[in-house]
């Protein structure tokens, strides 16, 4: 296996770690509006992820840092064409940011409420468009023979990639309400099991919709695998949901979410970013990928970062294991 391969493989896990991370942060974002009945338990649904969202949102910093670095022709070719989506997506994020810390600067009800729609807005936004696209990158785009996105925003906007953006939407939305489930007690945690079996039924359905439209044009047999495996652990999720076993239906998300990263790199390989307009003006990873040089040094610097930075997060988790409820958040007067 060639380096630029290895580093293919290393940015899929990047980005399956921050979709699993990111996921359940952002349906934790979008149930502050579908689950919370009041202040109280929005605080609830907020502090469940409160010590871990920035440090979830470093995956897509080193998704993004390693594509720069090992596929520069793929990150210009991705970023200048993906512009406008990629930019509503970063300036939700600074905007989320923003809004989980400027929350409780000030008591008064209003400013709190605005708040509180933002982050709202600003999970539901990025939860949409991440699928969109990579369902775009899957697809394929218009890209000319100088490796330049040649289309218009209009052409993201197809049927494929909508449909990859509502399963996004789904499947982030209902791991986060597993997850709301196995963080809380009392009256949300029941009201969250309830609402992740139904966000996982509806989820079952658009996502076995899209995995097999994506195996039908684009799979192989490793890819149909992979598809097998998120359709099954996605209704183990579900089942062990209705079961009040909110670890295992956790854990089978995140499977879920793995096997489906996966499979979408797999049909992928190895292009980094098909062109519609002819196959051989396709990036692959060896036309778009940096020097030998460039990739021996960054998989040097990444072997030593990278077990550092997972221990580290790992014991953030571990630290902030325990449930909690209403009970837990002080009075506001």
């Amino acid at each position: 296996m060639e380096l630029h391969d290895v580093w293919f493989v290393v940015i899929a896990v990047l980005w399956t770690g921050y979709f699993f991370l990111e996921g359940f942060d952002f349906g934790v974002g979008i149930l502050t509006k579908l689950l919370a009945r009041n202040r109280a338990e929005k605080r609830v649904l907020i502090n469940t992820i409160g010590p871990v969202w920035d440090g979830n949102e470093v995956w897509l910093l080193a998704a993004g840092g390693a594509t720069f670095a090992a596929f520069p022709d793929w990150y210009a070719t991705l970023f200048s064409g993906f512009y406008l989506p990629l930019l509503v997506i970063l300036v939700s994020l600074i905007v989320r940011g923003v809004a989980f810390e400027y929350r409780v600067k000030r008591p008064e009800e209003r400013w709190q409420r605005n708040w509180e729609h933002a982050i709202f807005w600003t999970s539901l936004l990025p939860a949409v468009l991440w699928g969109v696209a990579f369902g775009n990158i899957v697809r394929g785009v218009k890209i000319d023979a100088d490796m330049e996105y040649v289309g218009t925003l209009g052409d993201l906007m197809n049927p494929y990639a909508l449909l990859g953006g509502l399963v996004t939407l789904s499947l982030f939305t209902f791991h986060g309400a597993v997850f709301a489930a196995l963080k809380t007690v009392g009256d949300i945690r029941g009201r969250a099991r309830g609402l992740a079996l139904k966000l996982g039924v509806v989820t079952a359905v658009l996502a076995l919709g899209f995995l097999s439209w994506t195996q039908a044009e684009k799979g192989g047999g490793a890819s149909l695998v992979a598809m097998i495996v998120a359709v099954l652990a996605l209704l183990g999720a579900v089942g062990a949901i209705r079961m009040g076993r909110e670890g295992w239906s956790f854990a089978l998300s995140g499977v879920t979410i793995t096997a489906a990263v996966a499979m979408l790199f797999l049909t992928l390989f190895p292009n980094v970013m098909p062109s519609s307009l002819n196959a051989a003006w396709s990036l692959t990873v060896t036309n778009a990928s940096s020097s030998p040089y460039t990739l021996k040094i960054m998989t040097w610097c990444a072997a030593i970062a990278t077990p550092l930075v997972m221990l580290y997060q790992g014991w953030t988790y571990w630290v902030f294991r325990k449930r909690i409820g209403t009970q837990h958040i002080a009075d506001p007067h």
